[in-house]
């Protein structure tokens, strides 16, 4: 985040609201759904995408989307390090195909 402090939803409806203010990080998997519930003090972020994947496949929910969104969210690779600490860093020894799910970085 770059300024600012926002509440974002992650998960859909069922999911979990954050917290995040500037100079916080955060990784969102492929597939979660996320949303901005409200901000201030001029909230403002910076996106990325890991080499190979700029070409992001941004969907809202749409009826009969699901299935192709289920196929796509598979075929993304994992990143290969840990964009804050690289190759050793948490990101790459907690995130895994098998577990489905980032977890909580300390």
């Amino acid at each position: 985040m770059v300024s600012g402090s926002a509440s974002i939803a992650f998960g859909g409806p069922a999911g979990e609201t954050v917290e995040v203010e500037a100079g916080d990080v955060v990784m969102i998997p492929a597939g979660v759904g996320h949303c901005n519930k409200g901000s201030n003090g001029g909230f403002s972020v910076v996106g990325a995408y890991p080499h190979g994947q700029e070409s992001y496949d941004l969907r809202t929910g749409e009826e009969g989307e699901r299935p192709e969104v289920l196929e796509n969210i598979r075929d993304v690779a994992l990143p290969e390090l840990d964009p804050l600490y690289g190759e050793k860093g948490p990101l790459t020894q907690r995130w895994s195909r098998q577990r489905g799910s980032l977890g909580t970085l300390t």
